[in-house]
Parts: C-alpha cells; sequence; structure tokens
C-alpha cells in the first residue's frame, strides 16, 4: 500500500449467519494482505424468540440444495460446518456479550471463540452456560460478562450499528465496507476482494493526485 495508511475493512455481521462464519476465512485472508479488519455487529434476525428457533423450520425454509452450497462453501474455506442440530439461536445475547469484550480489549479472541463454539462444535450458544465458558476460555470474568450484559448496558451499541449499517442500505451480512468506500456484499471469493482492494487503491491515488 506504498507507505500509506492501511485500508480498513469493516464486516457487520451475525454469529447465526453461516456465511459470516466463512468470512472469518475471508477476514483471515484480508489481514494477511494488511488489511486492519473491524467486526461490527448486525441483529440479523430480531424476530427470533429468546430461545431461537427449531432448526427443522430453518431448513423447511431454504431447498435443500441452498444447504449443501452453504456446506461446500464451508469446506471450501478450510472450516468445518457443525452448527447446533436442534436450535437456531436468537443471538441478541452474544451480540451484545461481543461488545462488552470490546471493552475489555477482547472482541477478536471472544468472538472467535463463540464462533467455533456454535460452528464448529454444535453447540447452543443462547444461554450463558456456553457463553459463561466461552467467556472463561478467552481469560475473562463470566459473572461479570453475564452481570454486564444483562444490565442493558450494551444493547444500544449493538442496535445503533445494525441501524448504522441498514442506514447506508445493508440489510444482509456479512457486509465488507473497505476504507468507508466500497460496499461488498457477502462472503465473496479472494478475487473479489482482492479487486475491491485495488479499487480502493486507486481511489486513494485519485484523491491524492486532486489533493483531496
Amino acid at each position: 500500500m506504498n507507505g500509506d495508511a492501511p485500508i480498513t475493512v469493516t464486516i457487520w455481521s451475525d454469529v447465526v449467519c453461516p456465511f459470516c462464519n466463512v468470512a472469518r476465512e475471508r477476514a483471515a485472508w484480508l489481514s494477511e494482505a494488511g488489511v486492519r479488519v473491524e467486526w461490527l455487529p448486525f441483529d440479523l434476525h430480531p424476530e427470533y424468540p429468546p430461545e431461537g428457533i427449531a432448526r427443522e423450520e430453518l431448513m423447511r425454509r431454504y431447498p435443500e440444495s441452498m444447504h449443501e452450497a452453504v456446506r461446500g462453501m464451508h469446506e471450501d474455506a478450510g472450516l468445518a460446518y457443525n452448527p447446533h442440530p436442534e436450535r437456531v439461536p436468537n443471538t441478541r445475547r452474544a451480540l451484545e456479550l461481543f461488545e462488552w469484550a470490546r471493552s475489555r480489549g477482547a472482541h477478536a479472541a471472544l468472538h472467535q471463540r463463540v464462533m467455533d463454539a456454535y460452528w464448529t462444535e454444535g453447540r447452543d450458544i443462547t444461554g450463558w452456560d456456553v457463553l459463561g465458558a466461552c467467556v472463561a476460555d478467552v481469560g475473562l470474568d463470566p459473572a461479570e460478562a453475564e452481570a454486564e450484559v444483562e444490565s442493558g448496558a450494551f444493547a444500544a451499541a449493538v442496535s445503533a450499528s445494525t441501524q448504522t449499517a441498514q442506514a447506508h442500505g445493508i440489510g444482509g451480512v456479512p457486509a465488507f465496507v473497505f476504507d468507508n468506500r466500497l460496499l461488498v456484499s457477502g462472503a465473496q471469493p479472494h478475487e473479489i476482494l482482492e479487486k475491491a482492494l485495488e479499487q480502493v487503491g486507486r481511489m486513494r491515488a485519485e484523491e491524492a493526485a486532486g489533493g483531496g
């Protein structure tokens, strides 16, 4: 990037979205390319009841070919695809927990741990039994996390992040925003992300040439 400040890619996501899990591989690839990656919360299914929904209900909504395509994307990215077999969680508590972890400088570690718990280990991340264990796994205090999240202290942050994304035309996740200039929707392959980086580089160069 010719000595300039690194490009920043903001990724809006929700734990329950399988494409957001694939986006973890894309984010790692971007980081290796020298990009600064920031994850932000997007409450994808606020309509889900607190206990989540039955997985069979979700399976009925989409054709079998789509489920196989999702599994294939995970395999191509070198990721496990093993979500909880019975429940699709309401992730609002998890999203608020991530914001608590961000305030402790541990967002990246906890985000990775909870995603692994759900997508790799097939655990139900709805309640504090699993979420608290994830908090402990990254070296933080589960009791503190539960008390602060349940107080509602981080609800506004999740709502504001979701609303900001929606105000910019983002209706689904993952959504990659490059340098606050360019939106790439979905867990696109590396080639598309590389083109986005090149486009942002050109935009920067044009601004510099024009004195902007």
